[in-house]
Formats: structure tokens, C-alpha cells, sequence
């Protein structure tokens, strides 16, 4: 957009020339006329030049998509640790349905000079957001980390779990204990998560259980507990024996699902989660999950972006981290049918 100084002195109710004394922060302005140029310059979605900008290095954007799932506050709770550590602020910005927007946030954030920010799973996860919006942060020089989603589209530091893998071994458990028969109760296909763990599960059941076509076998419905019950009926229905989930609070709802069927866990169903949130282990039954390591992603995370802060840039792509497969006992070999003697 092309700053036009008559628009900014409209708007400030001052003249051309104090706007141009303004941007180019010459002295004999008073403060009042100042900060109402400044005040023109974002009403009329100006950039402020970069003289003009208050940086607070003390400060970190973490933008965080919500706070419900528990895998969030997790990422949250290291990160802003780590920096305490390190002497900075985390300003942390979690959104709600109808709430502030991460672009709201994000635009927020940079009026308070914050020193970079950390985005976990926001819009660059999703496959059909504009990255214009990172890359307009990049142009600003803006040290930035992105946790989980990648996109080559974006050229900045990318740290995520490896959601193939941990889908491999997540149906590699499961066909170890009989199971052939495994749907996979998924979030949105327009996420990067989603599509990588959909992958994983694809090549996994192909690998292991022999099976190519996976059309029935997959529902894509939302990352909530009301999302895994109703994908999880609808599996069950289709005869699966056990399910994978995308995330611990999908698994809840699948959890519910089979019960509300008759069916129960593990001895007649088994389900995995995914991320091995803190209260996985007193579920009823604990659950079998897969256990992203939000710790060491984290820690990676604040370690970049610090050393990009420092003027060391991080290296420009995916940094993929190993998951783990945790069993516990929502998992069981598969109920082997009794044949009637005669």
C-alpha cells in the first residue's frame, strides 16, 4: 500500500510537513501531535517505519489456536518457561470461535514491538489459509518459529512431530495384537496434520495388515469429543475391531462412542490416541496413545527463535521430531470368536 501523506495528515488533523517530520523522526514535534500521526498511520493500516517502531525485546509472541485440547497448554507451559529462563516475556494469544482472529493477534503483537513469535498449529497448518500472511512477516524481518503444519510456501523455521510415523507405529501396535480390521477417526483433511497422519495410516495398514483400500475405513470429522464418538460409531459399524484416533480427545469420544454401542474397552474394541496429554493415564481405561514430545519441540522452538533473535537465522524448512508409542490399557488382542462345539 503507498503511504500518501495528504490521507495521514487528514486523518491527524496536522499538515504534510509535520507528518513528514513525523516518519522521519525529526525532533520539534510535540509528543501529542506525534502520537496522533502514528495513531492516522495504523488507522489507515499503514506500516510504521521501522525507526518508528518501539521494540520490547523482552517480549515473545506465543499464539496458541486454543486452549480446550490439553496439548496446547502443554506447548504453552514449556515455551513460556524456557524463556523465563532466558529473560524473556511470553505475551500468549489463544483464540476462540468468534473471538480475536490470529491475524488480529499477530497485528497486536507487532504493535507492541514484541522481539518474534511462536505460532503452534495456526492457520499455516491449515492447507487453504493465505500465506501471505507469514511471508508479509518474514519481509519484516520478524523472528518467527511455526510448530506443526508445514508448508513449503512459507520460508521460516519449521519444528513438527512426525505424524507418518507415529501412525505407522500406532497400527503396527494394533496389528500386532490381531486387529485387521482398523478404522481411523480424523480431524478436517484440509489440515497438514491431518493429511500426514492420514498418510501414515495408509501406508501403514497396506504394510502390516495387507489392506490398500482404506475408503471405509477412514472418517474426517472434528478434533473434539463430540467428533471421535460419532466417527467411532460409524467405524464400528463397519465392523472395525479397533480405532486410531487423532488426538486424546478424539479417543475420549471414541471411548464413549463404542460404549453407547454396548461394546467395550478394550475387550471388544481398541482404541489409540494421539499427543499423550496429561490426562491420558487416568482414563478409564488409561490410554494407549502416542506421545508427541512437546517438551524437546518446544525447547527447540524457544532455542531458535532466540538464536534468530540474536542474528544467527535458523535454517529454513522442517525439523521433524520422533513420537512414541505409549501402551497402556485401552488396547487388547482381538476377541478370537467362540465356535459352537456340536
Amino acid at each position: 500500500m503507498t503511504m500518501r501523506l495528504a490521507d495521514i495528515a487528514a486523518q491527524a488533523g496536522v499538515s504534510e510537513a509535520t507528518v513528514s517530520r513525523v516518519l522521519n523522526d525529526k525532533p520539534g514535534v510535540a509528543p501529542g501531535t506525534r502520537q496522533a500521526v502514528l495513531t492516522a498511520l495504523d488507522v489507515l493500516g499503514y506500516e510504521r517505519p521501522a525507526k518508528l517502531r518501539q521494540i520490547h525485546t523482552g517480549l515473545i509472541g506465543l499464539i496458541l489456536p486454543e486452549l480446550s485440547n490439553p496439548i496446547f497448554p502443554a506447548f504453552a507451559q514449556v515455551i513460556e518457561s524456557a524463556l523465563v529462563l532466558s529473560g524473556y516475556t511470553a505475551v500468549l494469544c489463544t483464540q476462540t470461535p468468534g473471538g480475536v482472529t490470529e491475524d488480529d493477534y499477530t497485528a497486536l503483537l507487532l504493535e507492541r514491538g514484541v522481539a518474534g513469535i511462536i505460532f503452534v498449529n495456526g492457520l499455516h497448518a491449515d492447507s487453504r489459509s493465505n500465506a501471505a500472511r507469514y511471508v508479509h512477516l518474514t519481509e519484516l524481518g520478524l523472528p518467527m518459529v511455526l510448530i506443526n503444519g508445514y508448508r513449503p510456501d512459507i520460508q521460516a523455521h519449521f519444528i513438527s512431530n512426525d505424524d507418518v510415523a507415529a501412525l505407522d507405529m500406532a497400527v503396527a501396535h494394533l496389528v500386532s495384537l490381531g486387529h485387521r480390521r482398523i478404522g481411523l477417526a480424523i480431524g478436517q483433511e484440509r489440515f497438514v496434520p491431518t493429511m500426514r497422519k492420514t498418510e501414515g495410516y495408509r501406508r501403514a495398514m497396506a504394510n502390516y495388515a495387507g489392506v490398500t483400500d482404506v475408503s471405509d475405513l477412514v472418517v474426517n470429522t472434528l478434533y473434539t469429543v463430540e467428533g471421535g464418538q460419532s466417527a467411532a460409531q460409524q467405524l464400528l459399524e463397519r465392523g472395525c475391531t479397533a480405532i486410531c484416533c487423532g488426538s486424546d480427545i478424539m479417543a475420549i469420544g471414541a471411548i464413549r462412542g463404542a460404549r453407547n454401542l454396548g461394546l467395550s474397552v478394550p475387550e471388544e474394541v481398541s482404541v489409540v490416541g494421539f499427543d499423550d496429554t496429561p490426562m491420558t493415564a487416568y482414563l478409564d481405561p488409561p490410554l494407549t496413545t502416542i506421545r508427541q514430545p512437546v517438551r524437546e519441540m518446544a525447547l527447540n522452538a524457544v532455542s531458535s527463535l532466540l538464536d534468530e533473535i540474536g542474528g544467527v537465522p535458523a535454517p529454513r524448512g522442517e525439523l521433524l521430531h520422533r513420537p512414541e508409542l505409549v501402551v497402556r490399557r485401552s488396547t487388547a488382542p482381538i476377541r478370537t470368536p467362540v465356535v459352537p462345539t456340536s
